[in-house]
């Protein structure tokens, strides 16, 4: 069974800077694709990131703000967040969209929260 654990998340300051990672562990086969969404009180749970087959997309948002990298050999995500803001708390959620000995698999971590105070 694959999991994936997010770390990274915190309180910051607005205009500061925070980094998530997210590993992906278990018998993947390859990864399709992995991504960030977030969900603040009251709202959603909305697309942040996605990074798929060497392409990369983000919510209107976070451009210019936020990059997304992966490292494969690590199965690894990451999401370099600069410039935040108070709307950008929340509680940020990696994705995965992988193929395992089953087949095709699309998995959620638990989230960490990201906090940006005014």
């Amino acid at each position: 069974q694959e999991q994936l654990v997010e770390s990274g998340g915190g309180l910051v300051q607005a205009g500061g800077s925070l980094r998530l990672s997210c590993a992906a562990s278990g018998t993947i086969f390859s990864i399709n694709a992995m991504g960030w969404y977030r969900q603040a009180p009251g709202k959603q749970r909305e697309l942040v990131a996605v990074s798929s087959g060497g392409s990369t997309n983000y919510a209107d948002s976070v451009k210019g703000r936020f990059t997304i990298s992966r490292d494969n050999a690590k199965n690894t995500v990451y999401l370099q967040m600069n410039s935040l803001k108070p709307e950008d708390t929340a509680v940020y959620y990696c994705n995965a969209d992988l193929q395992d000995y089953q087949g095709r698999k699309f998995y959620w971590g638990r989230g960490t929260q990201v906090t940006v105070s005014s």
